[in-house]
């Protein structure tokens, strides 16, 4: 369906979720109506993959998204998750083109998310003075939490890691229960799944969490959060 100005109706809900909306004149707003594409992606799809891969401009309207990158080993480690009204820039690379970065996004549950096409961003932000600070500003954002997991892999054990991440997970999801494996933690944290399950066991050990297959029930939230301030 379109509108009279033939603008499909889809994506007239993106002007609610793209926060600089407010900040573009008529013009531009039009033209991103008139070439944003929505998408409906089912959990486990790759959007973008890697440098040589240009898909645009990523906004998510519901669902989540996860960003990583692969070792020479093909070991897999996390650097950062969108959800709703998140954007992604580095599925754009093709746009920066002084900035190339190997990254993965595939969607972690079901998605529906808006496509921008990297041309007509690029060219609005040439003469959008707030679109462009928007872009930097989203750009340090994603760079802090690049340095924020360095920092996390060089100076915390594994241990507090995989707290962290089991906390992280119960704000995620919402419950003290967690459907996960063993693998899937080792692939967000870039460790061997063996070594996440030796963890997780003696985790189990000490009271804070409870194994089954495909589920991690955490028994003891104080005791974890402890951990990952000691």
């Amino acid at each position: 369906m379109y509108d009279k100005m033939g603008i499909k109706e889809e994506n007239m809900d993106f002007q609610n979720y793209f926060t600089i909306w407010n900040k573009l004149n008529t013009v531009q707003q039009n033209r991103i109506l008139g070439s944003v594409i929505t998408r409906k992606v089912s959990k486990g799809t790759v959007i973008h993959n890697g440098g040589m891969d240009c898909a645009g401009l990523l906004l998510v309207k519901t669902g989540q998204l996860r960003a990583y990158i692969l070792s020479d080993e093909g070991r897999e480690i996390t650097i950062y998750r969108l959800f709703d009204m998140d954007m992604c820039l580095f599925s754009a690379s093709c746009m920066i083109r002084s900035i190339q970065f190997e990254i993965i996004i595939e969607a972690e549950k079901d998605t529906v998310l808006w496509v921008i096409p990297p041309e007509t961003y690029k060219s609005i932000m040439e003469e959008s003075a707030p679109l462009a600070n928007y872009t930097n500003e989203l750009m340090a954002s994603r760079f802090s939490d690049v340095m924020w997991l360095m920092e996390q892999i060089m100076w915390k054990s594994l241990d507090r890691r995989i707290a962290s991440f089991l906390l992280e997970e119960v704000s995620i999801e919402g419950t003290d229960t967690l459907k996960t494996t063993h693998e899937s933690i080792a692939n967000h944290l870039g460790s061997h799944r063996e070594v996440i399950t030796r963890m997780l066991r003696y985790f189990q050990n000490e009271g804070m969490v409870k194994l089954s297959r495909g589920k991690i029930e955490i028994t003891d939230v104080p005791k974890l959060q402890k951990l990952c301030e000691e």
